[in-house]
Parts: structure tokens; C-alpha cells; sequence
């Protein structure tokens, strides 16, 4: 149990309480002999199975009205909170009295049932626990104590804690006497109910159903296979191995205390490398090893497989460190991973309401519960074992879990899968994702799922096959489902365009001359078939085709609100099976759907930039990509919008590939005299084909200290040059340049990965203060920044550094958080980018969708200068 006397402890726990569905609670009173009673301890429980007391929390709030006032604010006056006594009118007295709302009396449950039915002496709560819950030992002297008198023994503590123990079981007991005689009187008159307790569909039928209603119909009836792996992605037995250990994992965590040590810097001096690291070594040498061991011994052919599951369980972990690392923030190292990691009942179950009236049971059991106190959120997550061929549909899994805990506990629930090999990626959806979207479908596709489960062979109308065909190719149950469905009907043609009749065509732009219009016009007609579905009326306006993405342009007809259709993302990820929400967003005179393309393009860095020097009086560009119309996107480094660069993308984004991609096109352009580089690659993967090139102003910087030392020449440098432009009485490098004899070059520096220099503060506030001065005044001396980052988290971008960054290039991000960081304001786009290059370019208010070039071999120019 939990033993708190600090303020701050005690408001942070009470914090956790308000997420809380259902809290059993029970106080102690000092001076309980006098006209003068001081409420000395409030014991609360969360977790009705814990029978040890190990959950329990004691708050000490003796001679504390203040944290009694926040507890009543926060829990006894919020309803969406049960809070269950066992003799609540005493208890009232102290925490709120009549104020309080939904207050449960297991007392009053009791003298409804009678001792009679209940088979007890009395309804005291120690009798009942010990009579009705089968307890042993239930102290009942300490009740006498002096509960005034500090310090408090461990027999008071532990008689505080386990009271709430017994009274949790108690209720649980008593709601089965009571759900008894309500289960009877609902059998008699709802015998539909009756049926569909044994008449249920786990979350993972609905899964499949949005994957295949073939084989979900399969699986349903007949069992066997029922997951889409591609033949490069073989599962090889690690599932059911990996959640064991996961499972571990998480279990181990919680009660080593050697897992805390890691926590015990700040949180701002925490780097996820050690603290991933030192997780990973903890639970291999306390758990994996020892599991290894065993394993191997009794079968050596197990050690590919459990390779595998060390690998999955490695991104899991370090995923999970990052996590706690943000919490570690609002919590003590020794609170953080128990307020992390939400440990309660998995299984699930709830009865939908259908569209025609009736009901569906469902059930299902989520993997991990995890709370990020950041964003002040649960999060449901989802493991898998292998990269999934349909993310919607996992998301269709996990959104029904988010919906029921929504259901048990009124808050928010955000979902998320995990999928772990055979590298870590995560699918995320915030809860305001959901709410409006997929949770409205699921209800419309359950009673679907009625419809094709009473479907029998020879009739009519069988459960249509998949809308993504090359599923079928690596179906689980391929060969019964060609054989079983023999009936089935041919797929019908598809209607002609609206413009079609007038004899127009479709509008394709772009487009390479070997790709069929058909496709993409097929594409087009389904999204506009969709949105109808819902209800939302467009006319079809044309298709573009960029190398990444389909871009369909639709106008909302009369009475269609833009909005409505922006708040359909989600609900088009689920019904057209794409791996990520589409991106919407408003044009002149049309509304944009950007679609990913299966056959996706690569933008050729050769086949758009040719290596010829530029004269020297030339404008310095950087290559950004290449838009929808296939044109090349350049940025003139002396624009005041472009001068200096903020670039953002997570792993897999393709951000190194962009600065290498950016880097070379300066190089085809600018001969060394007129162009000079500096490169900061911590990571020391960034730039390697360049650390000899003739460009460069001093050595790649892969260290902290010389990072620091290069930002200050940048600024000696440019102060330097200002000196000279002011006795040649020039304004810029260009003026300069033209009236001197002697070419000053310009500067791009180009920094990889600044969060990394960021962990210490006297380093951050070096850079920090070097970039504000460089960024508000180094365009005019020809001296440019280049600052890039995988995570452009609030502590690392700063609002110091973003002020003074105005370009903006935002690749794929990790959240959406992290998208409003590098574009500003509530713009969110990126973190739905399609990654490897697909890009975000932000000039003053215009953000244009570019695929950045891809180059698979550097291949530096010579050095010499050619005009």
C-alpha cells in the first residue's frame, strides 16, 4: 500500500483518481472522543481485485483542510466518479455531505438483501468481509487508535489500507447477489438478451470483417487462420511469446525497484538512449535470459524465433522509455512507472445498440493501458507482431476498446497499435479522432456482421468479398474461400462519371503515359460513392498524380458545409482501407482529397537536377521536391521566407534522405568558391559521402562542445562581414559581391539532429541564443541555417528557435503535437504524411505538399569552377 503525506504527492494522486470510473473510499478520524473530530486519513482503492492491499493509496490529511477542499472538488463532487462506502453517511460528514454525487452505500445494498439471503451474523463491514469474502484475520481493535497522534505504526497503516480491501470485495459480492435477481427479471422479459449472452463477436471478428467479410464469415464459423501476412513478413510463432513477455515486462517494471533508479534524474536531464538502454539490460539479464535459457534447453531450435522476440520487445521498451520519460516530468522516480502503466482489468465487454433496434454483445481484451499525463490522456494500445497489410482495420480493433473504457470510466480514451516487427511502428488516433467518426460505424458494421454470419451456401447474397483484391493473394483461407463462396456474383461495372453522359472525361494530370486513367478515375468514384454514403453530396471536379499521392478535387454541392467534410478523415481511412487518414484541406473553387498510391513513384534526384555551376551572381537555391504538376520546388536562400529552414520528421520520414538531397543540389550548383557548407551530424549517418568534400568550411561536427564553438564563428563570422559591408557601404553579400574584387562565399549550415544537444542547459542556452542572433540577422551577410530534428518536441523546438526559423519543412511526424510545432498553429497534417520523402513546405501562410528527391547514389561534382 501507499503511504502519502507530501502536498504534492497527494494532489498528483488525487489527479489520477479524477480518470477513475469507480473508487472505494474510507476515512479515519482523529479525536473521535471529542466535540472536536479532525479527519486524519482518506483511503482509497481503484482496483477492486487487489486483495493484498498493494493498490491501496492513505492520504494523510490531518491538519490539511486544504487537500480535503481539492478532494472534495475533484472526486466527491465530480459524477462521473462512483464513489462506494460502506457506511456512506458517516464518511459524508467529512468529505462534502449532501453535496456529494453518485455515492454507492454498501450498507444500504446489504439491508436490501438481508442477513437472511446473505447468510451473515451482522452487516458490519469486517463481519461481511470476513463472512461474505472469506477474509482471515480482519482487524477490528485498531478502529480504537489515537489516529491524532504522529508518526502513524505500520499496524494503523496496514488496518487503513486493507479496509478498503475488504470493502471493494464486499461490493463486488454484493452486486452479484443483487445482478442475480436483475438477471432474472431481464430473462423473463428480454429473452433476446438471455440468447445473446452466448451469441457474442470479439473485437477481433470486427477487425476481419473490415479486412474481409469472407474471411471473417470463415473464421467465424469454422476457425483456422485468420491474419494477412505478406510472404516476407512470416510470423514464425513469436505472438503469443512476445505478449508473455510484454506482459513481463511491464509487471517487472512496476515492482523493481532497480527500474526506478533510472528515473532518478530530472526529467530534462533523462536521454532516451540510457534510459531505453538500461531497460532493455534490466529485463534481459532479471527475465529474458533466464527465459531463454529455459526455452533453449528443451527445444534449440526456438533460439530464431526468441531473436525475434528480443527484437520486437527491444522497440517496445524504448517506445514505452519515451513515454516515461515525458511522465517523469509530472511525477516522483518512484510514482512515474506505476502512473504510467494502468493496471487493471483487460477484458471487455459491451452490449452495442444496433441501428435496427437490437443489440450486440461484444467482447475483447486490449494489451497494455498506458496514461500520459502530457497530454492528459489514457491510451489503449494494441501489440502486433508483424507490419499489418490494412491498418484501418487494426484501428477498427482497438476503437472498440477505446469505446467501451470510454463507457466504463467517461474520459477520453486515445488508441494505438504497436507494431513491433519487424521494425517499430506505431499506428496512434486521439480520442476526438474517434469519437465523431469510426465509433459511430462500428455500431452500422456489427449489425452488417449479423447479416453475413446468418448467410448459408446456395443462397442469395452472400458476404461480399474484400474491396482490396490483393489481399486475397496472401489469404489465410484462400482455397476454402474460392470453393466455399462458389455462388458468388461477378462484380458489377462501374457507373460512369456524371460528366461522362455530356461526353467529358475525367480531368488527369501528371500522369505517366503507362499508368491506366481508369485507375485512378476508379479511385475517384469510390471516394465520391462514400462520402454519398454518408450522406455528403460532391461533384467530381478531376484527378492529379504526384509520386507519392492521389489528389482527388471534389466541390461540395448546395448545402454542403466544408467542415463536414473535413471531419470525415477518419471514417474514409476506415471505408477505402488506407494505412493513414487522407488529407483534406480547401483549394479555390474545390475541396483536395489526397490519397496514398499503391504504386507509389520515386522522385529521381538526376531526372531534375543536372550538375552545372551557376554564374556567381546567381540566386543560391535549395531543392525542397517536386509538386503535383511534376515541377521541381526550389527555395532562394536570400528571400526573407527562406533564408533559414526549421526541418521536422520521425523515423521513416525520409529526413536524412531530404538534407542529403538539399545538400547535393547546392553542390551541382555553387562552386566552392562561391559556397561554403558546414554539416553538424551527431549521429555521424548523415553525411559520410561528404566529409571530404571541398565545400566544407571546417570538418563535420559530431560533438557537442565543437557545435557550440561553430555556432559562435557563424556569429563572429557575421558580424565580420557586416564590418566590411559598412566601409564598402553595401547592404548585402550581393551588393558586396558586385562592388568587391574578392568573392565572399555564402554559408549554409546545415544541422542534423539538434535535439540532441539540447539535454543540457547551458548547452541549449548557447545554441539557443547563437541561433536567435543568426536567424535575425545573417541573411543580409549570406549565412544560412539549416536546423533539423526527428523529434520537434516544445523543449526542443522552442518558441525562441521557431521565431527566428521562418521556412518551414515538416516531413512526416510523430504526432500531431509535433506537427504544430514545425508548421505553427493548429496544423497537423504532417503527422499523416505518407513518410520517405512526403513533405510539408511552408512559406508565410501557404503550405504546399511536395515528394522530396531521392538520390541512390552521391555522386559529388567536381570541384573545379565551371561557369
Amino acid at each position: 500500500m501507499h503511504y502519502l503525506t507530501i502536498e504534492d504527492e497527494i494532489k498528483s494522486q488525487i489527479n489520477i483518481f479524477t480518470l477513475a470510473e469507480r473508487l472505494w473510499l474510507d476515512t479515519e478520524v482523529a479525536d473521535w472522543y471529542t466535540s472536536s473530530r479532525r479527519l486524519s486519513l482518506i483511503q482509497v482503492l481503484a482496483k477492486s481485485t487487489d486483495s493484498t492491499g498493494e493498490y491501496a493509496y492513505i492520504l494523510d490529511v490531518l491538519n490539511k483542510p486544504h487537500l480535503i477542499v481539492y478532494f472534495i472538488q475533484q472526486i466527491m463532487l465530480n459524477p462521473q466518479i462512483e464513489k462506494v462506502f460502506h457506511n456512506a453517511s458517516f464518511d459524508l460528514r467529512y468529505l462534502g455531505g449532501n453535496s456529494a454525487q453518485n455515492v454507492t452505500c454498501t450498507l444500504q445494498l446489504a439491508k436490501k438483501i438481508t442477513k437472511l439471503a446473505l447468510q451473515v451474523s451482522n452487516l458490519k463491514l469486517k463481519t461481511l468481509a470476513a463472512e461474505l469474502c472469506h477474509f482471515s484475520d480482519t482487524d477490528t481493535e485498531e478502529a480504537k487508535s489515537n489516529w491524532g497522534k504522529r508518526p502513524l505504526t505500520q499496524k494503523q497503516l496496514k488496518y487503513a489500507g486493507m479496509d478498503v480491501v475488504y470493502l471493494a470485495a464486499v461490493h463486488r459480492q454484493l452486486l452479484k447477489f443483487s445482478l442475480h435477481v436483475v438477471d432474472m427479471k431481464n430473462n423473463i422479459s428480454n429473452p433476446s438478451r438471455q440468447k445473446s449472452q452466448k451469441s457474442y463477436i470479439s473485437a477481433t471478428k470486427v477487425r476481419l470483417a473490415f479486412e474481409c467479410p469472407r474471411l471473417f464469415y470463415l473464421y467465424h464459423h469454422f476457425h483456422g487462420d485468420s491474419i494477412f501476412i505478406p510472404p516476407e513478413q512470416p510470423l514464425g510463432g513469436v505472438g503469443n511469446t512476445f505478449h508473455k513477455l510484454a506482459d513481463e515486462f511491464i509487471k517487472l517494471a512496476i515492482t523493481e525497484p532497480k527500474f526506478t533508479q533510472l528515473f532518478l534524474l530530472n526529467a530534462d536531464q533523462l536521454r532516451l538512449e540510457d534510459v531505453s538502454s538500461g531497460m532493455q539490460n534490466l529485463f534481459y539479464e532479471l527475465k529474458f535470459y533466464p527465459y531463454l535459457n529455459q526455452v533453449i534447453a528443451k527445444d534449440p531450435s526456438q533460439g530464431a524465433t526468441l531473436l525475434k522476440v528480443w527484437q520486437g520487445l527491444q522497440g517496445f521498451i524504448k517506445h514505452l522509455a519515451e513515454l516515461l520519460i515525458i511522465n517523469r516530468e509530472y511525477c516522483s522516480a518512484d510514482k512515474v512507472i506505476a502512473n504510467t502503466f494502468i493496471q487493471e482489468e483487460r477484458k471487455l465487454e459491451h452490449y452495442f445498440q444496433l441501428p435496427d433496434g437490437t443489440e450486440q454483445r461484444v467482447l475483447g481484451e486490449f494489451d497494455c493501458l498506458v496514461f500520459n499525463f502530457a497530454l492528459k490522456r489514457l491510451c489503449v494500445v494494441e501489440l502486433k507482431t508483424y507490419q499489418p497489410v490494412d491498418p484501418s482495420a487494426q484501428l477498427a480493433q482497438v476503437a472498440i476498446y477505446s469505446y467501451i473504457l470510454n463507457q466504463q470510466k467517461k474520459v477520453g480514451v486515445d488508441s494505438a497499435v504497436y507494431c513491433v516487427l519487424p521494425e517499430f511502428k506505431e499506428y496512434k488516433y486521439s480520442w476526438e479522432q474517434l469519437e465523431n467518426t469510426v465509433h459511430q460505424l462500428i455500431p452500422y458494421k456489427l449489425q452488417q456482421m449479423q447479416t453475413w454470419v446468418s448467410w448459408k451456401p446456395n443462397q442469395d447474397n452472400p458476404p461480399p468479398s474484400t474491396t482490396q483484391p490483393h489481399l486475397c493473394e496472401i489469404c489465410p483461407q484462400q482455397e476454402k474461400c474460392q470453393t466455399y463462396f462458389v455462388h458468388q456474383h461477378s462484380l458489377q461495372e462501374p457507373s460512369p462519371w456524371k460528366g461522362e453522359a455530356t461526353g467529358t472525361k475525367p480531368n488527369f494530370v501528371g500522369l505517366k503515359t503507362n499508368e491506366p486513367e481508369d485507375l485512378f478515375g476508379n479511385i475517384g468514384e469510390e471516394l465520391v460513392n462514400t462520402l454519398e454514403s454518408f450522406g455528403v453530396g460532391v461533384d467530381y471536379q478531376g484527378v492529379v498524380a504526384a509520386p507519392s499521392f492521389i489528389r482527388v478535387k471534389l466541390k461540395p454541392q448546395l448545402g454542403i458545409k466544408v467542415a463536414t467534410i473535413l471531419k470525415l478523415s477518419a471514417d474514409l481511412q476506415v471505408q477505402l482501407g488506407l494505412e493513414n487518414p487522407p488529407l483534406i484541406a480547401p483549394q479555390a473553387g474545390f475541396i483536395s482529397v489526397d490519397l496514398p498510391r499503391k504504386d507509389r513513384q520515386v522522385a529521381r534526384f538526376e531526372d531534375y537536377i543536372q550538375s552545372k555551376y551557376l554564374p556567381a551572381n546567381s540566386a543560391v537555391k535549395i531543392a525542397i521536391g517536386v509538386d503535383l504538376e511534376g515541377k521541381l520546388i526550389e527555395a532562394d536562400l536570400s528571400d526573407p521566407n527562406t533564408c533559414h529552414f526549421l526541418v521536422g520528421g520521425t523515423t521513416g520520414s525520409g529526413k536524412s534522405e531530404f538534407l542529403r538531397s538539399l545538400l547535393l543540389s547546392l553542390l551541382y550548383h555553387h562552386s566552392p568558391q562561391q559556397l561554403q557548407i558546414c554539416l553538424v551530424d551527431p549521429k555521424r549517418v548523415t553525411f559520410p559521402e561528404f566529409e571530404e568534400m571541398g565545400w566544407l568550411r571546417s570538418p563535420v561536427v559530431k560533438d557537442e562542445e565543437r557545435a557550440i564553438e561553430l555556432m559562435d564563428e557563424l556569429v563572429w563570422e557575421m558580424e565580420s562581414r557586416y564590418q566590411k559591408f559598412e566601409k564598402a557601404r553595401c547592404n548585402d553579400l550581393s551588393s558586396y559581391n558586385q562592388a568587391s574584387a574578392n568573392l565572399m562565399p555564402r554559408i549554409v549550415c546545415i544541422f542534423d539532429e539538434y535535439a540532441d544537444f539540447m539535454a543540457e542547459k547551458e548547452s541549449r542556452t548557447a545554441l539557443e541564443q547563437s541561433i536567435k542572433r543568426l536567424g535575425a540577422k545573417a541573411r543580409a551577410a549570406g549565412i544560412h541555417l539549416i536546423i533539423a530534428t526527428q523529434r520537434p518536441e516544445a523543449k526542443v523546438v522552442t518558441p525562441l528557435i521557431r521565431a527566428n526559423l521562418p521556412g518551414r519543412i515538416a516531413l512526416r511526424t510523430a504526432s500531431e503535437a509535433d506537427s504544430q510545432i514545425i508548421l505553427g498553429g493548429k496544423k497537423t497534417s504532417a503527422a499523416y504524411l505518407l513518410g520517405k520523402g512526403d513533405l510539408l513546405y511552408q512559406v508565410a501562410s501557404r503550405l504546399q505538399r511536395v515528394q522530396s528527391l531521392f538520390t541512390t547514389h552521391i555522386q559529388l561534382p567536381l570541384s573545379r569552377e565551371r561557369v
